[in-house]
């Protein structure tokens, strides 16, 4: 088990068990925390997801940014000095990996994942690298990452603890400031519409 069996716990005893709309888990998805979603770590959070096979998923949080930056990670590294935004933190789990959310067509090389179509994650120092110093605009760097094991993510869903929305790749690069909210509207609004 990866994932945090707190939200599930916390949703419990709050009596939150309501079961959510059904949305197809074995395409990529992106993961709205329910505003009942009081845990300490993936409260009010946004996160893109993907499956893995045999009920896994895996996922990045994309609206947790940090007060570091690349240029404090690495100090000697000209083109990451010219990145003043803050690198995010993307989960819990190998938080001392850095990746590369990237928007773009093509899988950018290395062992990058296929997050959804049109987002790769990169975590090859290399491609992170050319990522940094040919494409920043494109990308949102992130330290570490959310794992679920099979039927995990399932079950948190079925528990109410997500708003599940189509995978977007677009939602990587907007300002988080207001994103939550924004979507937390957006999926209310489509739940009462029968969507």
């Amino acid at each position: 088990m990866f994932a945090k069996p707190l939200v599930i716990v916390s949703l419990a005893l709050l009596g939150l068990l309501a079961p959510a709309h059904a949305m197809d888990l074995s395409k990529p998805v992106v993961l709205v925390a329910k505003p009942e979603l009081r845990d300490r770590f993936y409260g009010a959070t946004i996160l893109v997801a993907t499956p893995l096979g045999d009920g896994q998923h895996v996922g990045f949080i994309i609206n947790r940014p940090t007060t570091v930056t690349l240029g404090m990670i690495f100090p000697e590294h000209g083109p990451s000095q010219k990145i003043k935004e803050p690198v995010y933190l993307g989960g819990p789990v190998d938080t001392q990996i850095l990746f590369a959310l990237v928007n773009r067509r093509e899988n950018p090389g290395g062992h990058s994942l296929e997050l959804m179509p049109g987002l790769f994650a990169a975590f090859d120092a290399d491609v992170v690298d050319r990522i940094i110093e040919a494409e920043p605009g494109r990308a949102r760097f992130v330290a570490g990452l959310v794992a679920w094991g099979a039927g995990e993510l399932q079950s948190e869903v079925q528990h109410g603890a997500w708003y599940v929305m189509k995978g977007d790749p677009e939602l990587i690069l907007r300002n988080p400031e207001g994103l939550w909210e924004e979507l937390v509207r957006r999926s209310v609004a489509m739940r009462m519409a029968g969507a």
